[in-house]
């Protein structure tokens, strides 16, 4: 085949004219800790930090690459990486002849690298990860059981090695057959799984065909049913994404709507959530009244006694298990009783998800046209048996329905795959029918096949001066990479006999894309406008039938796909209903179709684009009516998670974008706040002067300064009695600041300017103390200010730019603390209607709804994308996993989340329930202490280590604050004892009984720890906290059972008022809120999910088609 220059055309070599850059790549996590550092990397200087990292971590071999290359074995620098990539697929298609000539096979190594180089494409996952460390640094390592079909004899062959053929195929889609331990069989599938999981790629599965929960077992006896082995499947995805070499786990399981066990299945999610909650509240109450047992105990010496019976009463009244409570009070009377119990929360890493099961796959319901109009006429729909196909039972087609939306609105899965849309499109149905799709749902194929995925960046191919895109450009890479994924199908070794020998039967490839949220609005076209739908359909026509025709012109060469002439008119038939639709045919001429496709508009779609993609589609035709093609599908718009970030996309797949300001990070630490990338663009499209572009930029983004603001200024605080020194140090902090509070606290000051601004001592230990509102600024003050210095994060607003153009900066949720609008799910659904008509396979892509989504919604959204010919849809309402939180999560005003939020903040759900309360101490508003006040000093040493406890007192001797000092330690550790001790005190004056914490933190065991000093009764600890809550308990609360020493005789001085053990508690109106939900509001404020990242723990997840990716690490939960 003849390769064309056309980006490397004169040059010297594919890099030419790029400056490189060395730089230090360092991923942290959320505490700051790094978790990944590589110096010496070598990126063009183009690249965005993030890039770099990605780069770095994720594709950057680490070990065995030749010392004469790298000194340490360890890629380092982006032309290696680049050159393992081109090098092995030139050399691959030499092999297997595809080049006419060596100077065709050398345009085509210097046009991938350029294309690299300038992030205008990239591959999956799994070639950055495989391919060239054979080719290119002779690894190879011990056989792993792979196959490969060997392209000139077409025989079946072994993989003598784990490398020699690279894994570049990051989509499977396995069979699994009714057999247990049988080749293809359940066990088997198992184990072709965790192949495919440990070389980073992901399977889906339709387990239709195992038999149901009591039909008949061959040798007797009945079938434990489908849903224990799919607990087994998911137990061992969650391992291998514990402990996986290259990338989380990614699946898919599918289910028939016919299948007896559907049921089960689709609430099979729900129920662990369910399990989960129950998890959370009953571990809390089971430790509550667990340590409410010791308690008593220890303060009666006896199990018989009064307050043990009483406690134990209590226990086994709210539901405790009596033996547990046996169990308890057995071992305390040993003297072995347990020091602490496990409190689970909903954290998605936590130990409570860990526990159930379902969390480790996407679910999926296979649904047919005909299950669908039962529903529509409230019809009956049969069950049918595995076995026999007979009708097991009968449910009303509605119930069942009713049953998947509710379960999707309550955990977001399962979602739905239309069966007989995705048949009517398929290329090869005289080879049995297409069942299921890969984790992300684009890949959709007969079982036993695999895809291997690269996405094309969009904006790369826009010309913003001419404001076109430019086709030939985008025909020409379509070529190049159409040829790369044909040549990745002759190198790729695969994880079964089976797969390897249908993936060389069919020759599926996924060509995509990236980056059209960005080029809509760089085009000025709202994602959700006729006009933006027309552009995207016309942009995949164009890709999809070129990349087709690029298949027919190689078919030519070195002939079809081996089961094309067995397809042939079906294949055929295919093709030029992808055709109609880019003329937008009348419904009666389409073939074989329930559904009309939504076509392309010609009153929408620029001329251009129309012609082209017409045109490629005629050619595509017309070449495959003579030529056959050499691939059954082409394309597949995938999510692109990792590589997006790679190319440094702003958005990902066929995503809009989450969010208008950015924040980037900085080559050497730290991050930066800047507007998205495409909206000044998009304004100057829209007409706007360079002076209103910045002033909208300005507005959105802040000016990053107090210097001459509204309200509170740099000079007003400076006549406050702020020194310029401090304040310069604010202003640097303003660069990338969120809110004006997050930089103006009593800790960005130094104690001398906090004294001349009259700032109380007790203040300055309050991390609730605002301190602006002390300096007497109102809130409408503060608001100016900070929309001056840190932006609207918005564009509604904005001066000078007009209503009408507000939909083009629209986003998948509202940005900024103003912003209300976003795209609808309408929009997506549509968008995803546009582009279907003009995909081989299908889209990834979670259709987004606000929390105050109905049920009644996410049925609506179910039939819209039935009725709109997609061949899958996912929803997630937001808020809708029990590991997300709910206050502030939801995108549009939900009245129960606010009641919700708001009995939260009066009754205080975020805290352990306590079980006592303090003489007369009411837990509501705030108790004040009085301006001098009563309380000791204790001075005691532990592990050599001085430490200082000073309590304050109310005028009834009940404590109301702490001090806490260790002087001889470092200054993390002072500020981290003082904000504890700040914490406490809060808790004491908002009504949290002592106890309460005497029994959370006793036994706490970390250093230093060991022999105490200088204290009467107390002569061990395991902690520091230890000590502490031991001397208070013993000082307050009469806790003797907690000291080593009994005193013989009390002074007066040290007697303290008995606390009363009786009465219900009243919770206080005020919550603390932890770290960790502070960064979650303030991550979702910002665009982001909110979920941390499970490989940095960075609150910088986004929505990524069906999965998450991480902004800061790259990581994702899918499997591009």
């Amino acid at each position: 085949m003849k390769i064309v220059r056309r980006f490397t055309e004169g040059l010297s070599d594919p890099y030419e004219g790029i400056t490189w850059e060395t730089r230090v790549s360092e991923i942290r996590d959320v505490e700051g800790r790094v978790i990944f550092r590589q110096e010496n990397v070598v990126v063009p200087s183009s690249w965005s930090q993030i890039a770099t990292d990605i780069l770095a971590q994720k594709y950057f071999r680490r070990r065995g690459v030749p010392v004469e290359i790298s000194p340490d074995g360890r890629e380092y620098d982006a032309r290696q990486v680049f050159h393992r990539l081109a090098y092995t697929w030139m050399w691959w298609g030499k092999e297997a002849g595809y080049f006419d000539s060596e100077e065709d096979a050398q345009a085509f190594y210097d046009e991938v690298c350029y294309m690299l180089a300038h992030q205008m494409a990239a591959p999956n996952s799994p070639q950055w990860f495989n391919t060239g460390l054979h080719a290119v640094y002779g690894i190879e390592g011990p056989p792993q059981g792979h196959y490969y079909v060997d392209h000139r004899t077409g025989e079946l062959e072994k993989s003598a090695n784990a490398y020699s053929r690279p894994q570049p195929h990051a989509c499977f889609i396995l069979d699994v057959e009714d057999d247990l331990v049988g080749e293809g069989g359940i066990m088997d599938a198992l184990h072709r799984e965790a192949r495919i999981f440990k070389y980073g790629s992901g399977t889906g599965s339709n387990f239709s065909k195992i038999r149901a929960e009591g039909e008949p077992l061959s040798g007797g006896g009945m079938s434990s049913g489908l849903m224990s082995f799919l607990k087994v499947f998911d137990r061992s995805a969650a391992a291998i994404k514990s402990g996986g070499t290259t990338r989380r786990a990614a699946k898919m399981v599918v289910l028939d709507v016919d299948h007896p066990d559907i049921l089960t299945f689709v609430r099979w999610k729900v129920e662990e959530e369910y399990k989960v909650a129950s998890l959370v509240a009953g571990s809390r109450l089971v430790a509550r009244h667990a340590r409410e047992i010791l308690s008593a105990y220890r303060s009666e010496g006896d199990v018989a006694a009064g307050g043990v019976r009483d406690a134990v009463g209590r226990a086994l009244e709210a539901g405790v298990p009596e033996q547990f409570v046996h169990q308890v009070l057995r071992l305390a009377e040993e003297g072995m009783g347990p020091e602490e119990f496990p409190v689970y929360t909903t954290d998605w890493e936590g130990e409570a998800y860990a526990t159930v099961s379902g969390q480790s796959s996407n679910n999926s319901v296979r649904v047919s046209h005909e299950f669908m109009l039962a529903v529509q006429e409230d019809g009956e729909w049969p069950l049918t048996a595995r076995t026999t196909g007979e009708v097991v039972r009968t449910v009303r087609a509605r119930d069942l329905w009713n049953e998947i939306v509710l379960a999707a609105w309550r955990c977001a899965d399962p979602g739905l795959q239309f069966d007989t849309t995705i048949n009517e499109w398929h290329t090869c149905p005289a080879d049995g029918r297409i069942r299921a799709s890969n984790p992300c749902s684009e890949y959709m194929f007969l079982d036993d096949t695999a895809c291997n995925l690269a996405s094309l960046n969009l904006l790369a191919f826009y010309d913003e001066e001419e404001g076109r895109f430019d086709v030939d450009s985008f025909v020409h890479a379509v070529d190049i990479w159409t040829l790369i994924l044909e040549i990745s199908v002759v190198m790729a070794q695969f994880p079964s006999a089976e797969v390897a020998r249908r993936s060389y039967l069919y020759r599926t490839l996924g060509l995509g894309f990236a980056n059209l949220g960005s080029l809509l609005m760089v085009m000025g076209l709202p994602y959700d406008s006729d006009e933006g739908r027309a552009v995207a359909g016309a942009i995949t026509a164009i890709m999809t039938g070129r990349a087709y025709h690029m298949s027919a012109r190689m078919a030519a060469e070195w002939g079809p796909f081996p089961r094309f002439e067995a397809n042939r008119e079906h294949m055929l038939r295919v093709v030029r209903n992808h055709a109609r639709a880019a003329r937008q045919a009348p419904p009666e001429e389409y073939e074989g179709l329930s559904v009309t496709p939504m076509g392309l508009d010609p009153g929408h779609t620029p001329d251009y684009l129309l012609e082209a993609a017409r045109r490629v589609w005629d050619e595509a035709l017309e070449w495959g009516e003579r030529h056959g093609f050499r691939n059954a599908q082409v394309s597949a718009i995938a999510p692109t998670g990792t590589i997006g970030l790679l190319m440094d996309c702003d958005t990902t797949g066929i995503e809009p974008d989450y969010a208008l300001v950015k924040f980037k990070k900085l080559a050497g630490g730290g991050y930066f706040k800047i507007i998205n990338r495409s909206v000044p663009p998009a304004l100057r499209r829209l007409g706007y002067s360079a002076e209103q572009v910045e002033e909208i930029v300005r507005y959105c983004v802040g000016r990053g300064t107090l210097k001459g603001a509204p309200g509170v200024s740099y000079e007003v605080l400076r006549e406050k009695g702020i020194p310029e020194e401090e304040l310069e140090a604010v202003e640097e902090r303003l660069r990338g600041a969120f809110s004006l509070r997050g930089v103006l606290g009593v800790w960005a000051f130094s104690a001398g300017t906090l004294d001349r601004l009259g700032v109380p001592e007790e203040a300055r230990k309050d991390p609730s103390f605002d301190l602006l509102g002390f300096l007497g600024f109102s809130e409408e003050e503060v608001g100016a200010a900070e929309e001056w210095a840190c932006g609207a994060m918005t564009l509604e607003g904005a001066p000078y730019l007009r209503e009408e153009h507000l939909p083009v900066f629209d986003t998948a949720t509202p940005s900024g603390r103003k912003g209300s609008r976003a795209i609808s799910w309408r929009g997506h659904i549509l968008m995803m209607a546009a582009v279907q008509p003009f995909v081989s396979g299908a889209i990834s892509k979670t259709i987004n709804m606000p929390q105050s989504a109905t049920v009644r919604d996410v049925e609506e959204a179910y039939f819209l994308s039935w009725r709109s010919m997609l061949k899958a849809v996912a929803l997630y309402r937001d808020g809708s996993k029990l590991s997300q939180p709910l206050v502030g999560a939801g995108s549009a005003r939900d009245r129960v989340a606010e009641v919700i939020a708001e009995a939260e903040r009066a009754v205080g759900t975020a805290r352990p329930a306590g079980r006592v309360e303090d003489g007369g101490l009411p837990r509501g508003r705030r108790r004040v202490l009085p301006p001098r006040r009563t309380g000791y000093t204790q001075k005691a040493k532990i592990g050599g280590h001085s430490l200082f406890i000073r309590t304050g007192e109310y005028e009834d001797g009940t404590p109301g604050e702490i001090f806490l000092d260790m002087y001889k330690e470092g200054a993390a550790f002072r500020s981290l004892l003082n904000s504890f001790a700040i914490a406490v005190s809060l808790g004491l004056q908002y009504g949290v009984p002592l106890e309460e914490f005497v029994d959370a933190f006793v036994f706490t065991r970390f250093e230093p720890n060991g022999m105490v000093q200088g204290h009467p009764y107390i002569k061990m600890a395991t902690s520091v906290i230890d000590l502490i809550f031991r001397d208070l308990a013993i000082s307050y609360l009469k806790r003797y059972d907690l000291a080593h020493v009994t005193p013989e005789d009390l002074s007066s001085t040290e007697l303290r008022r008995e606390v009363s053990l009786e009465g219900p508690l009243h919770r206080g109106e005020e919550v603390p809120r932890s770290r960790k939900d502070v960064l979650r509001e303030e991550a979702r404020r910002k665009g982001y999910e909110g979920d941390p990242c499970p490989v940095c723990g960075n609150f910088t997840m986004v929505r990524n088609g069906t999965c998450l990716k991480c902004e800061t690490c790259g990581a994702t939960t899918g499997c591009s």
